[in-house]
Protein backbone atom coordinates (compact mmCIF):
# COMPACT_ATOMS: atom_id res chain seq x y z
CA UNK A 1 0.00 0.00 0.00
CA UNK A 2 2.78 2.41 0.93
CA UNK A 3 6.26 2.91 -0.42
CA UNK A 4 8.45 3.68 2.57
CA UNK A 5 11.73 5.54 2.29
CA UNK A 6 14.29 6.71 4.78
CA UNK A 7 17.40 5.84 6.71
CA UNK A 8 17.83 2.48 8.38
CA UNK A 9 15.26 1.95 11.10
CA UNK A 10 13.18 5.01 10.15
CA UNK A 11 10.52 5.87 7.64
CA UNK A 12 11.22 9.40 6.53
CA UNK A 13 8.25 9.47 4.20
CA UNK A 14 5.39 7.19 3.30
CA UNK A 15 4.08 7.51 -0.23
CA UNK A 16 0.92 6.03 -1.68
CA UNK A 17 1.18 3.55 -4.51
CA UNK A 18 0.25 5.26 -7.81
CA UNK A 19 -3.11 3.50 -8.15
CA UNK A 20 -4.18 4.44 -4.62
CA UNK A 21 -2.93 8.00 -5.01
CA UNK A 22 -4.93 8.36 -8.23
CA UNK A 23 -8.03 6.84 -6.62
CA UNK A 24 -7.86 9.16 -3.63
CA UNK A 25 -7.51 12.28 -5.77
CA UNK A 26 -9.64 11.20 -8.75
CA UNK A 27 -11.20 14.22 -10.44
CA UNK A 28 -9.10 16.73 -8.47
CA UNK A 29 -7.55 19.60 -10.39
CA UNK A 30 -3.75 19.90 -10.49
CA UNK A 31 -2.53 23.25 -9.14
CA UNK A 32 0.92 24.69 -9.78
CA UNK A 33 2.78 26.72 -7.20
CA UNK A 34 6.04 28.69 -7.27
CA UNK A 35 8.96 28.12 -4.90
CA UNK A 36 8.28 29.56 -1.46
CA UNK A 37 4.50 29.21 -1.65
CA UNK A 38 2.88 27.94 1.54
CA UNK A 39 0.12 25.37 1.16
CA UNK A 40 -0.77 26.13 4.76
CA UNK A 41 0.73 27.55 7.94
CA UNK A 42 1.04 26.04 11.38
CA UNK A 43 -2.16 26.57 13.43
CA UNK A 44 -4.29 27.25 10.34
CA UNK A 45 -7.73 25.65 10.29
CA UNK A 46 -7.51 22.38 8.34
CA UNK A 47 -10.09 21.58 5.69
CA UNK A 48 -8.09 19.88 2.91
CA UNK A 49 -5.66 17.04 2.27
CA UNK A 50 -2.90 17.69 -0.27
CA UNK A 51 -1.11 15.24 -2.54
CA UNK A 52 2.26 16.01 -4.13
CA UNK A 53 2.27 15.37 -7.89
CA UNK A 54 5.72 16.83 -8.57
CA UNK A 55 8.30 18.81 -6.63
CA UNK A 56 9.18 18.74 -2.94
CA UNK A 57 7.35 20.16 0.08
CA UNK A 58 9.12 21.27 3.26
CA UNK A 59 7.29 20.51 6.50
CA UNK A 60 8.40 22.78 9.34
CA UNK A 61 7.44 23.66 12.91
CA UNK A 62 7.89 27.04 14.61
CA UNK A 63 8.41 27.44 18.33
CA UNK A 64 6.60 30.26 20.20
CA UNK A 65 9.91 32.15 20.07
CA UNK A 66 10.06 31.80 16.27
CA UNK A 67 12.74 29.11 16.07
CA UNK A 68 12.24 26.91 13.02
CA UNK A 69 12.64 23.14 12.87
CA UNK A 70 12.36 21.38 9.51
CA UNK A 71 10.53 18.17 10.32
CA UNK A 72 10.46 16.47 6.92
CA UNK A 73 10.54 16.78 3.15
CA UNK A 74 7.69 15.31 1.14
CA UNK A 75 8.22 13.88 -2.35
CA UNK A 76 5.84 13.06 -5.22
CA UNK A 77 2.89 10.82 -4.23
CA UNK A 78 3.29 11.88 -0.59
CA UNK A 79 0.30 13.16 1.34
CA UNK A 80 0.55 16.50 3.14
CA UNK A 81 -1.70 17.69 5.94
CA UNK A 82 -3.39 14.40 6.69
CA UNK A 83 -3.63 14.90 10.45
CA UNK A 84 -5.70 18.07 10.31
CA UNK A 85 -7.72 16.79 7.37
CA UNK A 86 -8.68 13.65 9.29
CA UNK A 87 -9.45 15.10 12.72
CA UNK A 88 -10.58 18.57 11.66
CA UNK A 89 -8.15 20.25 14.05
CA UNK A 90 -5.60 22.94 13.35
CA UNK A 91 -2.45 22.39 11.33
CA UNK A 92 0.41 20.94 13.37
CA UNK A 93 3.08 22.30 10.99
CA UNK A 94 3.63 24.52 7.95
CA UNK A 95 4.00 23.18 4.40
CA UNK A 96 6.09 25.15 1.89
CA UNK A 97 7.02 24.43 -1.74
CA UNK A 98 10.81 24.09 -1.93
CA UNK A 99 10.72 24.48 -5.71
CA UNK A 100 8.07 24.63 -8.39
CA UNK A 101 5.40 22.12 -7.36
CA UNK A 102 2.29 20.49 -8.75
CA UNK A 103 -0.28 19.61 -6.11
CA UNK A 104 -3.76 18.13 -5.91
CA UNK A 105 -6.11 18.48 -2.95
CA UNK A 106 -9.36 17.12 -1.62
CA UNK A 107 -11.78 18.58 0.91
CA UNK A 108 -12.31 16.92 4.29
CA UNK A 109 -15.88 15.84 3.61
CA UNK A 110 -14.95 14.20 0.31
CA UNK A 111 -11.88 12.62 1.92
CA UNK A 112 -13.98 11.00 4.64
CA UNK A 113 -16.47 9.75 2.04
CA UNK A 114 -13.78 8.16 -0.11
CA UNK A 115 -11.95 6.60 2.85
CA UNK A 116 -15.25 5.24 4.13
CA UNK A 117 -16.20 3.81 0.75
CA UNK A 118 -12.84 2.23 -0.08
CA UNK A 119 -11.33 0.00 2.64
CA UNK A 120 -7.99 -0.09 0.80
CA UNK A 121 -7.71 3.70 1.18
CA UNK A 122 -8.56 3.46 4.87
CA UNK A 123 -5.87 0.81 5.41
CA UNK A 124 -3.34 2.91 3.52
CA UNK A 125 -4.16 5.97 5.63
CA UNK A 126 -3.69 3.94 8.82
CA UNK A 127 -0.32 2.67 7.56
CA UNK A 128 0.65 6.24 6.68
CA UNK A 129 -0.15 7.53 10.16
CA UNK A 130 1.80 4.66 11.73
CA UNK A 131 4.78 5.43 9.51
CA UNK A 132 4.62 9.09 10.54
CA UNK A 133 4.50 8.13 14.21
CA UNK A 134 7.52 5.83 13.85
CA UNK A 135 9.42 8.62 12.08
CA UNK A 136 8.59 11.18 14.78
CA UNK A 137 9.56 8.70 17.53
CA UNK A 138 12.88 8.11 15.79
CA UNK A 139 13.50 11.83 15.50
CA UNK A 140 12.81 12.36 19.20
CA UNK A 141 15.24 9.56 19.99
CA UNK A 142 17.92 11.09 17.80
CA UNK A 143 17.50 14.49 19.44
CA UNK A 144 17.77 12.94 22.90
CA UNK A 145 20.53 10.38 22.43
CA UNK A 146 22.73 11.27 19.43
CA UNK A 147 25.39 13.94 19.23
CA UNK A 148 25.61 16.49 16.42
CA UNK A 149 27.93 14.34 14.29
CA UNK A 150 25.64 11.30 14.26
CA UNK A 151 22.52 13.40 13.65
CA UNK A 152 24.16 15.33 10.83
CA UNK A 153 25.53 12.15 9.23
CA UNK A 154 22.07 10.53 9.24
CA UNK A 155 20.42 13.64 7.83
CA UNK A 156 22.97 14.10 5.04
CA UNK A 157 22.55 10.48 3.93
CA UNK A 158 18.79 10.98 3.84
CA UNK A 159 19.00 14.29 1.96
CA UNK A 160 21.47 12.85 -0.53
CA UNK A 161 19.07 10.01 -1.34
CA UNK A 162 16.18 12.44 -1.76
CA UNK A 163 17.48 15.73 -3.09
CA UNK A 164 20.92 15.26 -4.68
CA UNK A 165 21.26 16.33 -8.30
CA UNK A 166 22.84 14.21 -11.05
CA UNK A 167 26.33 15.08 -9.78
CA UNK A 168 25.51 14.31 -6.18
CA UNK A 169 25.21 17.90 -4.92
CA UNK A 170 22.63 18.64 -2.24
CA UNK A 171 21.52 22.24 -2.69
CA UNK A 172 20.95 23.32 0.88
CA UNK A 173 22.48 26.01 3.07
CA UNK A 174 24.13 25.36 6.40
CA UNK A 175 21.41 27.42 8.07
CA UNK A 176 18.79 25.11 6.56
CA UNK A 177 20.75 22.08 7.75
CA UNK A 178 20.78 23.57 11.24
CA UNK A 179 16.98 23.94 11.00
CA UNK A 180 16.75 20.25 10.11
CA UNK A 181 18.71 19.25 13.18
CA UNK A 182 17.47 21.75 15.73
CA UNK A 183 21.11 22.80 16.07
CA UNK A 184 23.06 26.03 15.66
CA UNK A 185 24.58 27.05 12.34
CA UNK A 186 27.95 27.34 14.08
CA UNK A 187 27.92 23.70 15.22
CA UNK A 188 26.93 22.53 11.73
CA UNK A 189 29.64 24.66 10.12
CA UNK A 190 32.30 23.34 12.52
CA UNK A 191 31.36 19.71 11.88
CA UNK A 192 31.21 20.12 8.09
CA UNK A 193 34.56 21.91 8.04
CA UNK A 194 36.13 19.02 9.93
CA UNK A 195 34.52 16.51 7.56
CA UNK A 196 35.75 18.45 4.52
CA UNK A 197 39.30 18.38 5.89
CA UNK A 198 38.93 14.61 6.39
CA UNK A 199 37.61 14.11 2.86
CA UNK A 200 34.12 13.04 3.88
CA UNK A 201 32.26 15.86 2.12
CA UNK A 202 32.78 18.62 -0.42
CA UNK A 203 31.40 22.09 0.20
CA UNK A 204 30.47 25.04 -1.98
CA UNK A 205 28.13 27.97 -1.58
CA UNK A 206 24.70 26.74 -0.42
CA UNK A 207 25.49 23.15 -1.44
CA UNK A 208 27.45 20.08 -0.38
CA UNK A 209 28.26 16.63 -1.70
CA UNK A 210 29.05 13.43 0.16
CA UNK A 211 32.44 12.00 -0.79
CA UNK A 212 32.57 9.03 1.57
CA UNK A 213 29.09 7.76 2.32
CA UNK A 214 30.46 4.67 4.08
CA UNK A 215 32.24 6.88 6.61
CA UNK A 216 29.05 8.82 7.34
CA UNK A 217 27.08 5.59 7.73
CA UNK A 218 29.68 4.36 10.19
CA UNK A 219 29.40 7.58 12.19
CA UNK A 220 25.62 7.28 12.37
CA UNK A 221 25.54 3.56 13.15
CA UNK A 222 28.31 3.72 15.75
CA UNK A 223 26.41 6.35 17.71
CA UNK A 224 23.17 4.40 17.37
Amino acid sequence: MLAAEGTKGNRATARFEPALFDRLFAGCRVERFAPGHYLFMQDDCADRLFGVVSGTIEISILSPEGQKLIANIELPRSLVGEIGALDGGRRTASAMCMGACEVVSIGRAQLMERVGSHPELARAMIELLCARLRWVSGEFGDQAFLDIEARLAKRLLLLSARLADAEGWIHISQSELADFLGATRESVNKTLSEWRAAGLVELKRAALRISRASALRKLAETEM
